[in-house]
Parts: structure tokens; sequence; C-alpha cells
């Protein structure tokens, strides 16, 4: 037996904000919930795609994300990062080298995610 990913969950101060930038990253539908928080979802077909979790919090973001999205562009990947800091992201430093094969990207609210040149290699 064995455990997948099937949603990702986010805190966030700015419900509206995230939602409406994580939706237009991912091409996700948002389902705003009364309590403060909303639903990501993929488009209908998608194979497994997982679900992003907005729940609202109090306080914002201290320090560096110990778990991040690693994001695959359908595109040309500089495009993709053009796109998504048109949509309020902007770049982050975490130490990284740039020789990695992919760029470092903060939400509006800081939280760090990668878009990656190429997908993951599998062994």
């Amino acid at each position: 037996m064995v455990v997948r990913v099937t949603q990702y969950t986010l805190d966030v101060v700015d419900l509206d904000l995230m939602a409406g930038f994580w939706s237009a990253a991912l091409g996700y539908a948002v389902h705003a919930g009364g309590d403060g928080s909303a639903k990501l979802c993929p488009p209908d077909g998608t194979v497994e795609a997982p679900t992003v979790w907005l729940q609202g919090s109090g306080t914002p973001k201290h320090g560096k994300n110990r778990l991040h999205l690693d994001l695959v562009a359908d595109g040309d990947p500089a495009d993709e990062v053009r796109r998504l800091i048109g949509l309020g992201a902007r770049r982050a430093d975490v130490g990284q080298r740039g020789d990695e094969g992919l760029d470092v990207l903060a939400d509006p609210e800081g939280n760090e995610f990668c878009v990656l040149h190429r997908p993951p290699v599998r062994p």
C-alpha cells in the first residue's frame, strides 16, 4: 500500500488575490468556501492532477518554504515565467547558482515555486 499526492494545501492571507493568481497560473477553476477557503480544481479530463486547497490564515509567510511546487510549462519555460510574472509572481533567490535548469519564483504572498526547464527525469 502507498499514498499519492492528491492535494496541495497553502495557507494564505488574501484568499481572493491568491485564488486569482493560482487559478490563472494553473488553469484551475475556483470553488470558494464560505469559511475563508477555496478549492482549485484542474480542468475536467486532466489525468492525476492534484487539487489546490487555499486556507485562510491570519499570519503571513516567514522564511523559505520547506515544501514547494515544481511546475512544467506546456510551452517555452521562458515564456511561462514571463506570463507568471505578469500575473503577480516575482523572481526569488533561495541560493540557486543559475545552472539548475529551473527558474525560482514566488507567488504574490512570497511562497516559492519552480518552473522547470524540462520535465523531471525518471530513473
